[in-house]
């Protein structure tokens, strides 16, 4: 065996690997927490957090750090590299960064998923003041305004009726003249008095006071006049991608590339798990991110244990 052997890697810090790195180190496994960034991920992106059990509401950057002070009291290794693939050696798993190769009896995968963007003017100014990506955790900042939300999916429907809840009103902005959204969702849309639809059309530019949102201007889609609307927020559902690149040729993702994983996080590969956003799943949360961290890192010391 190699003389350096890692227990587990860890790929990617935010609230899933950091919780995963938690109960693995807790377990006196030798971990190492790989991330190329700031640990925390996206929830350092989050101005304001009112939905993670006992806080009324804490920063993203604020509940990063709490995550991750733990880690130190317990050995975890931080490797700052970006991550190109992982390879299986038999026993043990290769994983390869710019930074060199490091060698593990198993890896947790936690990379999350980002949001599609528009890149359109005005989206990355007014990110997380009045642009959001996710109507569960900022819907309720936004009450009693003018919402748009943009997309035509799943997502996007579901979002825009869960933000009826808070809004004055919710405008869906899809760039063609029917949703693609499953016909239960559309029906729910279509019967909500708070809904409306502007069809073909598509968002040019997010406008705003240098403080927030104000508004958007759209493009139709047929003649391409162009036309404003005010809004006090943007919530884009135009789709996710998950950040699997460095294992799409180990065949544990599904078409769309979302690692399909068991109960216990394991993925088809003995000795590899996936948490978090990264994972086919249905709700992506912090709180779920947490769960499924948990799960993974006391499955790896299970493995490993099994496998002496």
């Amino acid at each position: 065996m190699i003389a350096n052997m890692y227990d587990t890697l860890i790929i990617g810090s935010g609230p899933a690997g950091m919780t995963a790195a938690l109960y693995a180190s807790r377990a006196n496994l030798k971990v190492g927490l790989i991330e190329r960034g700031v640990p925390g991920g996206q929830m350092n992106n989050t101005a304001d957090i009112e939905n993670y059990p006992g806080f009324e509401s804490i920063s993203g950057p604020d509940l990063s750090m709490k995550m991750y002070e733990p880690l130190e009291k317990f050995g975890v290794e931080n490797i700052y590299a970006f991550v190109q693939h992982i390879e299986e050696h038999g026993t043990f798993k290769r994983v390869i960064t710019e930074e060199g190769s490091f060698d593990a009896k198993t890896v947790i995968l936690a990379t999350g998923a980002v949001h599609r963007l528009l890149d359109v003017p005005g989206e990355a100014v007014y990110n997380s003041r009045g642009v959001s990506y996710c109507a569960v955790c900022d819907g309720a900042f936004f009450r009693n305004q003018d919402i748009v939300v943009v997309g035509g999916g799943d997502s996007a429907v579901e979002e825009a009726v869960y933000l009826t809840q808070f809004a004055n009103s919710v405008t869906i902005v899809h760039r063609r003249d029917e949703l693609r959204a499953q016909q239960v969702l559309q029906q729910r849309a279509f019967q909500n008095d708070k809904i409306n639809f502007a069809w073909n059309k598509t968002v040019q530019e997010i406008k705003g006071d240098e403080r927030q949102v104000t508004g958007v201007v759209l493009k139709d889609t047929q003649t391409g006049v162009l036309s404003e609307m005010n809004c006090g927020a943007v919530f884009i559902y135009v789709g996710l991608d998950p950040m699997t690149e460095m294992v799409k040729d180990l065949g544990v993702t599904d078409e769309a590339g979302w690692v399909v994983t068991n109960q216990q996080m394991g993925t088809s590969l003995p000795g590899l798990y996936a948490v978090g956003d990264i994972r086919q799943k249905d709700l992506r949360q912090i709180t779920t991110a947490v769960g499924d961290g948990a799960i993974a890192g006391q499955e790896v010391y299970n493995y490993i244990i099994s496998h002496n």
